[in-house]
């Protein structure tokens, strides 16, 4: 699968014909078509899966990224969830409240035989599992490499405060520690990095404030609730022009020292050595997926 652009994952509780029909005309990278938490009663739960199906077979999705977040193992609904929901325009799917990576390799092998009953091609459905509880920001690691169609893994502050028994404070800060070790985690075993949600949807001015911190940090993209968040989302997650610029000048620069026979390449009287140039070219590459979308 190409590199995706994952600046915004959106949730849609997907038993809701009014917000299904509002995300086939939002902007989001990512629609995570939601049979977990939003949709309730249990009954519901069929109703979002018949709702989600017909979506996506009908086209009104077309050109989006499609991750429906599933049900855990434990819930009795997890095997409903992904035998009517690997069809075609399916990227993957969000699995919640993953504890260890044996939850994950549990999952990985259920997709693998699922798609050999369907005759589909083996690992074709990736895997965006949700980091929500104290278990799985300790074990982040092993989640992250449990399978190689774990592709990026996201932060569920809420849950994961809820299973603490801590306090989600107005400065976020019982949330900066298992973020940054999130960010860590996944960039350590080659997986990106989504934040949480910003949960006061409509105070714009904390979002931005959590935005800066998040790009610091390491995230590539946020879980969103509303709409009206994605602007901002999107400003953040991706290059600005002056870095753009920059990191054309640096593998130029980079370029011309290697033919000249120079070890390394200075601009404005910095030595730029392989991270510079490493990270220049991933900034590089998400201005073009950025672009492509535009």
């Amino acid at each position: 699968m190409d590199k995706m652009l994952m600046r915004s994952l959106m949730f849609v509780p997907a038993h809701s014909e009014k917000l299904m029909a509002s995300a086939a005309k939002i902007d989001a990278d990512i629609l995570l078509l939601d049979i977990e938490d939003s949709v309730q009663p249990l009954e519901n739960k069929q109703v979002a899966r018949d709702k989600a199906i017909k979506y996506i077979q009908e086209g009104k999705f077309k050109g989006r990224h499609i991750f429906p977040r599933i049900n855990d193992r434990e819930s009795g609904q997890l095997l409903k969830d992904v035998t009517q929901l690997s069809i075609s325009g399916v990227d993957g799917f969000m699995y919640p409240k993953a504890r260890t990576g044996k939850d994950i390799y549990f999952f990985d092998k259920l997709l693998e035989t699922i798609e050999y009953e369907k005759g589909i091609e083996i690992g074709t459905y990736k895997i965006i599992p949700l980091i929500e509880t104290a278990s799985a920001v300790m074990n982040v690691q092993s989640i992250c490499s449990a399978s190689k169609r774990v592709i990026a893994i996201a932060y569920g502050s809420e849950d994961f405060i809820t299973d603490l028994g801590g306090i989600h404070d107005n400065d976020h800060q019982s949330l900066f520690t298992p973020r940054a070790l999130i960010a860590m985690g996944a960039r350590a075993q080659n997986v990106i990095p989504i934040d949480t949600v910003h949960v006061r949807v409509k105070d714009l001015e904390d979002l931005e404030e959590n935005l800066k911190l998040s790009i610091k940090l390491g995230f590539e993209g946020m879980l969103v609730l509303n709409p009206m968040e994605l602007d901002l989302v999107h400003k953040y997650y991706s290059p600005t022009e002056e870095q753009v610029k920059h990191s054309q000048d640096i593998l130029k620069y980079d370029d011309e020292a290697k033919q000249e026979g120079k070890g390394v390449a200075i601009i404005n009287g910095k030595f730029i050595g392989p991270p510079f140039v490493a990270k220049a070219k991933k900034i590089l590459l998400k201005n073009e997926l950025v672009n492509k979308k535009k």
